[in-house]
């Protein structure tokens, strides 16, 4: 050390030379300083002096050209954190597992000391900020982010399809490297094997499918190909566990096709049954089945055309509806009735009426949204793709070709043998086909008859779900056919929330103050309708907004200057737009299908009703309903007739009379219909004139209503919307207590039984020993004690 610190420069000292970023270490010198001591000769110390600073001068000749780095405690942990996270993936690509055990190890050192240095926030509040961002980034990159979660769906269920198809010039062994081989003999073993081992903890699904297949091959008996295809068909089903992605199109092909190989089994060996409930059943061998005799195997073939149907909803829930995918995915369709209504007469044909209603439903999901040629179209279809000796009794070929009369017949066999849901949905199926085919009156009896509006919030959201459906189309059918009234009645309940989607499950709509649950956002998202089963919700919107400004614009009319009369609001979602509006400074031109409903209802109030007819008529919307022309027509007329009404609401205190030509002149109406609506107001008395025939004209009465008589109106109509509020809320709480009144009638029978008991054992007793007493005193005290009973049974 004294050589070293003799042969260094003066101005350097022990950190800088120590610190600088030289190849050799200390020892290294230490090395170099003693062979020189031993090898060389001795040198004086100017010779020693100038070749030890030219090692110095070299070494820091080499240094200059890199700067140091000096990073702190924080930096370093972090810089130690990436290397062990980046060794561990490098590690895991080549399955180093060993590696991957170190770096954990040392991982978790690091991580085990002083966390204050790496700045970790707490995890709560983290976690919840992170939410909020990547929402909130998410939603400005809703249509990017929507099209990346498809195509990784898509990559996701092509794996099996990839997967399933590399197995050529493979050969699978066992244990001592010896091949597996599956035949017939070793069937039931092998399967057994796959079935003790579905379920567990890294059981390999596809794995299970190759080997089932396998098996599906080498089946010889009729009996090994259902036990196998029993096995087979909820493997494909389980090979997919998550609930937002949906089956790989290919495997939910080959699924298909094999529940159809298992109902073609079943229709030739008509000695075979599945059932859902079997006392015994043979295991690993083959059974002896005696002529004429069944032998029923544990299985469900409705549940897997349940999950079958449930899958094929989801991939269209999945797929953009504005691709040809979703086009392609929905031609499947017809395949699948076909299966569902082979499945139907399986279960006819064995008289497993359970499942033959569920089947039935599933096939009536199907049709009740769809036009008669759509039904006809599909019906003809189907039946060239299962065997023609398969006939149903419930649905006879000669009535598929009437799709009332098919709709008619579904729907009555599950009246009569449906449990309490199924009729419910059939009815709700049943009234929304009618309602589609403007049969309004008959929807409209069915739906009053059934009394479904007073007891569906009791059902689960499904049923409500077709309930808001129905109701939308009623509302729609009552509008096509001119109803005004009705329709907008119909139509109130769901559009006048403001959450039009969600009820009829065609999205969700964030709202601005309150967050769902992830459960229940995802329970929402599983429950949203295919694109091709929506209702048009601008249509939908159109014509209700349309129908509230036929009653809203006579019904403000006639209300004038009073401010209590103001208050009846018909259509608060109306009333809200229309005031708005008003409040504007500018008013452009008419730009969507509000801004001309708007721009409509103001220039019907101002007695503008050509103006109003011309906006109504420019909505481009009135296209997608059958008979565009008619509708408009219909529209036109009721501008006229609602525009007249509007007039003498306005007018009618400014006049004497009103002749009835001049009005039918300026409404474009027949002089008969001028008359009629004229004659109705004053029937409603909702005018205060009278007719003169003789000069054709309307006399106006000066009726002022005194102030006892408008109170007098005022609480008619509080005393009315208060016996309403009543009676809901009675047949709420009677359908509630009806529970509480059957345990308390059960009680108080068997409080009855035991006191008649004891009043018998009373009665021995007092006739022993009172057998003098007066027989008239006894009847009354037994009469009265039985009143007091009976009137306690009864409070």
């Amino acid at each position: 050390m004294s050589r070293f610190f003799r042969g260094g420069s003066e101005s350097e000292t022990d950190d800088e030379i120590i610190s600088s970023n030289e190849e050799s270490t200390e020892d290294e010198i230490s090395e170099e300083i003693s062979e020189d001591e031993t090898t060389a000769k001795p040198v004086s110390g100017a010779a020693a002096k100038s070749r030890f600073l030219k090692d110095v001068s070299d070494s820091e000749e080499s240094d200059s050209d890199e700067k140091r780095e000096v990073k702190s405690a924080k930096d370093k942990k972090l810089d130690a954190l990436g290397l062990s996270v980046k060794t561990i993936e490098n590690a895991k690509k080549i399955n180093e597992w060993v590696a991957i055990q170190n770096e954990f190890e040392k991982l978790n050192k690091i991580v085990s000391k002083p966390l204050g240095t790496f700045g970790i926030p707490p995890q709560a509040k983290a976690l919840n900020s992170m939410k909020n961002k990547i929402k909130k980034i998410i939603r400005q990159f809703e249509e990017e982010v929507n099209k990346w979660r498809q195509s990784l769906t898509k990559k996701n269920n092509e794996l099996y399809a990839n997967e399933i198809h590399d197995e050529e010039g493979f050969e699978q062994v066992g244990k001592g490297n010896k091949p597996i081989e599956y035949t017939s003999e070793n069937l039931f073993k092998k399967l057994r094997e796959i079935m003790e081992a579905r379920g567990k903890k890294n059981t390999d699904r596809l794995e299970q499918i190759k080997i089932l297949q396998k098996l599906l091959s080498v089946a010889a008996t009729p009996y090994q190909k259902i036990r196998v295809l029993l096995a087979l068909i909820p493997a494909q089903f389980d090979y997919n566990p998550s609930m937002s992605n949906y089956m790989n199109v290919d495997m939910w092909k080959s699924t298909q096709e094999e529940i159809n190989q298992l109902l073609t089994i079943l229709e030739t060996n008509t000695q075979f049954i599945i059932r859902e409930y079997v006392e015994e059943e043979v295991e690993d061998k083959e059974p002896v089945i005696e002529p004429g005799q069944t032998f029923a195997i544990r299985g469900s073939i409705v549940s897997f055309i349940d999950r079958l149907d449930d899958e094929f909803i989801k991939s269209l829930q999945n797929i953009d509806p504005h691709t040809t995918d979703y086009v392609d995915r929905l031609k499947d369709e017809t395949e699948l009735y076909a299966s569902i209504l082979r499945g139907q007469i399986h279960f006819e044909k064995n008289e497993l009426n359970e499942s033959t209603s569920r089947v039935v439903m599933r096939r009536l999901e199907h049709l009740y949204y769809k036009p008669d040629q759509v039904i006809q179209t599909v019906e003809n279809t189907v039946n060239q793709l299962y065997p023609s000796g398969l006939i149903s009794s419930i649905t006879p070929p000669e009535i598929t070709q009437d799709s009332l009369v098919l709709i008619r017949a579904l729907c009555v066999y599950l009246y009569k043998n449906g449990e309490s849901l199924l009729r419910t949905r059939a009815m709700l199926c049943h009234i929304y086909h009618h309602a589609l085919h403007n049969r309004f009156y008959t929807a409209r009896d069915m739906l009053l008859m059934s009394h479904l509006q007073d007891n569906i919030q009791l059902s689960d959201v499904g049923t409500q779900i077709l309930h808001n459906r129905t109701m939308v189309q009623v509302g729609l059918c009552a509008f096509r056919e001119g109803m005004i009234k009705e329709a907008q009645s119909c139509l109130q309940e769901i559009c006048g929330t403001g959450r039009v989607k969600e009820l009829l499950a065609q999205g969700l709509q964030i709202q601005k103050y309150s967050q769902l649950p992830p459960e229940q956002e995802k329970l929402d998202r599983q429950r949203q309708l295919p694109f091709h089963m929506h209702i048009n919700l601008e249509l939908l919107e159109c014509a209700y907004l349309t129908c509230s400004m036929l009653l809203e614009i006579p019904a403000m009319a006639a209300a004038g200057s009073n401010p209590e009369a103001r208050k009846k609001v018909i259509s608060k979602p109306f009333r809200r737009m229309l005031d708005y509006n008003e409040r504007q400074v500018f008013s452009g031109p008419p730009e969507n299908t509000r801004d001309h409903i708007m721009g409509a209802a103001k220039a019907l109030a101002a007695g503008e009703w050509q103006k109003c007819q011309e906006l109504i008529s420019a909505i481009k919307i009135w296209d997608l309903m059958p008979e565009t022309q008619k509708i408009k027509d219909m529209l036109n007329r009721k501008i006229q007739e609602e525009g007249l009404r509007t007039y003498l609401f306005t007018y009618s205190s400014y006049y004497t009379t009103f002749g009835l030509e001049q009005l039918s002149t300026m409404f474009s109406l027949p002089l008969n219909t001028v008359t009629s609506i004229v004659s109705k107001m004053i029937w409603n008395e909702e005018l205060a004139a009278s007719l003169d025939q003789i000069n054709n004209v309307v006399v106006l009465h000066r009726v002022e209503p005194t102030k006892v008589q408008q109170l007098s109106l005022m609480f008619a109509e509080k005393a009315f919307s208060f016996v309403e509020a009543n009676e809901r809320t009675l047949e709420q709480k009677q359908l509630s207590g009806q529970n509480q009144r059957d345990q308390q009638r059960q009680k108080g029978q068997a409080n009855q039984q035991q006191n008649t008991e004891k009043r018998t054992m009373y009665q021995k007793r007092d006739g022993q020993q009172q057998r003098g007493r007066n027989n008239f005193n006894s009847v009354l005290g037994n009469s009265v004690r039985g009143r007091a009973q009976q009137n306690r049974y009864r409070s």
